[in-house]
């Protein structure tokens, strides 16, 4: 373990305003509130933060991070409190404490809840302060190395998993491929030790077997450089066991067909050296078609800059060369500590996480993510895929994972052009939203104010705040629906027992059906959580129920123009996610007598007068509502079974019927096959039932079909 002055020293080898006075008091206060505590592995418990504190110097980091490093697990593992900390040692560390320590805490229903709210914390924490992230990540890297020592394996396990999804994500997207690498490697040895051992082993078997393949292909490249001009130190470096990994399962080959498990890097002095080296390389090798990616001219999100390219090199050998200048290569090992030592020249308090576009972007789904589940499910959608490039009309480059549409395009320029976006226009040609994007395209995207955000976009979104901002807007729909719904029903309930709804009556029940305000009670009257009857009889005990007869007969009363003096629901087109739905038992049709069945958790459902399920609820009037249709009522989906005869073109006669007589088949399944005929079901999309009744007429006049109905049950 590293001694109190020795971690003066590392720090002061690289900022000679080191605040000595300051990392003494920090160690001496972190060994003392530790006191006897003991790690998993038996050693001190204060050996842990100065560990931490010792890997952030590698980094050059400021007095306050090391201070933090070495205070991070005291309000959480001791009587320490934040107030002590900012007493002792200010605000600046304070919170870079607070931010950094764990929440365990909190309490939450979900196994996985607390990972996600301790991860919500953090993302908002180092949004402030990006120094958060590097404490924690320096605290998961320790403790990853130490995991060995955790005696239970559903324990490790849970680490290891969270490292790999989040911290070694989080790694990359700061440019610290080494912490990355590192976390990586340690999560892979305890999730897949047998398959780490397998490839370790072959690495050392290709080792011995090639020899001095490696220096000899080293100094052919050097050799090209120096023939065109061009200085640069070349090295080459062993791909880590995960990466191997993880391109096996990505392009499902094995071992032995990888060709490119070593990467060859070209350091250079300036940036026009980058690209002579390319041409150098590139002329004389033959390259491998689709390998070549420009680093420096669009960059990765994290600032990673290079050029990468594949050649069938020296001795015929397939393999990855890599070419940078000495900056660039700093970045690419060190990330956000090179960063800051170039634009500070060593010292400084580097306090910039919102400049980072991928942070922005962890907040805006921070903003719309309605759990702490859901939060972190978007985020892993955002740290997980490899990026493509596209344009805005304009030129500004917009970064999005692998698979993005116009839709997670609209939505990373802006909420609200993603909340209006009615089309896109790819290249100058209109696309389906639902188009996957490729390196380069330019994107328009076409708006309408009248355009919401569809439920049905959430199937082909890749991007976290693209599905969160969806699924927000779905939820206020939701919402509004259930409250108008909620409202309806207890203004009936209230209206049949003689008494007028107010908003004073629901204020004195709200305890007892756990709302905060009436809006949520009649929410949850509109799901079903509670029904009208309920609410009435808490507001005014004593209150008589209707007879259940009376009640039934006026739900199943025919409407005249589509009302009932007001109080009957009207049925307009729905999309998905409303709280008026239509059953599939009887798939009701415009201009069928309909009676509304309140169902929990999904509000209204829809049937036909003359459903068998009806019979279900004859116990529980309070379930009903009158309902009707609207004059200006949607296309709806009927049901139809058909036997048809067995015979060539059978099914060419059934469409052209039903599309002569204006009708949209949606979907079509064989039921039953026999020698002579068939069965079929056909899912027509009408305006009315005498649309539908128009089509079945005119299928059984088709001489091939043998007998029509609409579906039942």
């Amino acid at each position: 373990m590293m001694r109190q002055y020795e971690l003066v020293e590392r720090v002061r080898a690289y900022d000679p305003a080191v605040d000595e006075e300051m990392l003494n008091r920090a160690y001496v206060f972190t060994v003392k509130a530790h006191g006897a505590q003991k790690r998993a592995s038996g050693d001190p418990y204060f050996s842990h933060p100065v560990e931490v504190a010792g890997i952030l110097t590698r980094y050059r980091l400021d007095s306050a991070s090391i201070a933090t490093a070495l205070l991070h697990d005291t309000v959480e593992d001791t009587d320490v409190t934040i107030d002590q900390i900012d007493d002792l040692f200010g605000n600046e560390v304070a919170k870079l404490v607070d931010g950094v320590t764990k929440l365990s805490l909190i309490e939450l229903q979900s196994a996985d809840a607390p990972q996600a709210e301790n991860f919500r914390k953090l993302v908002l924490a180092m949004s402030d302060d990006i120094r958060v992230l590097l404490v924690k990540l320096a605290d998961r890297l320790h403790n990853m190395r130490t995991l060995e020592f955790v005696k239970k394996p559903e324990k490790r396990e849970r680490i290891a998993r969270e490292t790999l999804e989040i911290y070694a994500p989080l790694a990359e997207r700061i440019g610290m491929r080494d912490f990355q690498e590192e976390l990586e490697d340690l999560a892979f040895r305890e999730l897949h030790a047998d398959a780490r051992e397998s490839i370790v082993k072959r690495l050392e078997f290709l080792r011995e077997k090639g020899g001095d393949l490696v220096p000899r292909i080293i100094e052919e490249l050097r050799r090209v450089l120096k023939d065109d001009g061009v200085e640069a130190e070349v090295d080459g470096r062993e791909k880590r066991p995960y990466s191997i990994w993880k391109k096996m399962r990505r392009e499902a080959v094995s071992f032995e067909q990888l060709s490119d498990i070593m990467a060859f890097r070209m350091i250079v002095k300036d940036l026009g050296d980058c690209y002579r080296a390319l041409g150098a390389v590139h002329g004389t090798y033959r390259v491998v078609p689709g390998r070549f990616k420009d680093y420096i001219s669009l960059a990765k999100p994290n600032g990673y800059k290079s050029l990468h390219t594949g050649v069938f090199g020296p001795e015929g050998q397939r393999i990855e060369i890599q070419i940078r200048t000495e900056e660039m290569h700093d970045f690419a090992e060190h990330g956000l500590a090179a960063h800051w030592r170039y634009k500070q020249g060593g010292g400084g308090s580097p306090t910039e996480g919102r400049q980072y576009k991928w942070l922005r972007d962890f907040l805006d789904i921070l903003e719309h993510a309605h759990e702490p589940e859901e939060f972190l499910e978007h985020t892993k959608l955002e740290m997980f895929q490899d990026q493509v490039f596209c344009f805005t009309p304009g030129g500004d480059i917009i970064s999005l994972p692998n698979g993005a549409t116009p839709v997670d395009f609209a939505y990373a320029v802006h909420t609200e052009v993603g909340n209006t976006c009615v089309g896109a226009k790819v290249n100058g040609r209109m696309m389906p939203l639902r188009s996957v994007l490729g390196n380069g395209d330019q994107v328009e995207i076409v708006r309408s104010k009248a355009q919401h955000p569809s439920a049905e976009w959430e199937r082909f979104v890749v991007t976290g705040k693209a599905r969160a901002c969806i699924r927000r807007y779905i939820r206020s729909q939701k919402r509004d629906q259930y409250l108008d719904l909620g409202r309806e029903i207890l203004e009936k309930a209230f209206r049949h027992a003689g008494h007028e709804l107010t908003h004073k009556a629901l204020d004195e029940v709200l305890r007892k059906f756990k709302a905060d305000t009436v809006e949520d009670l009649m929410v949850g009257v509109g799901e079903g959580i509670h029904t009208g009857t309920e609410v009435l009889h808490a507001a005014i005990p004593g209150t008589k129920q209707p007879e259940r007869k009376s009640l039934f007969r006026k739900s199943t009363k025919p409407k005249k123009n589509g009302k009932d003096g007001g109080s009957a629901i009207e049925i307009k087109g729905l999309i998905p996610g409303m709280a008026v739905h239509f059953a599939g038992c009887c798939h009701p049709l415009p201009g069928e007598r309909i009676v509304g069945i309140v169902t929990t958790g999904k509000g209204v459902t829809i049937h036909t007068i003359d459903c068998d399920i009806l019979s279900d609820f004859q116990d529980q009037p309070e379930r009903w509502l009158d309902v009707s249709w609207s004059a200006d009522a949607e296309a709806h989906i009927g049901r139809l079974y058909v036997v048809v005869a067995n015979e060539p073109g059978t099914l060419g006669d059934i469409t052209t019927v039903i599309g002569r007589n204006e009708g949209n088949i949606s979907n079509l399944k064989f039921t039953s096959r026999h020698a002579d005929f068939f069965e079929m079901m056909i899912d027509v999309e009408v305006e009315n039932v005498r649309h539908m009744t128009n089509i079945i007429a005119a299928l059984r006049a088709t001489p091939v079909v043998s007998s029509v109905q609409r579906a039942k049950g």
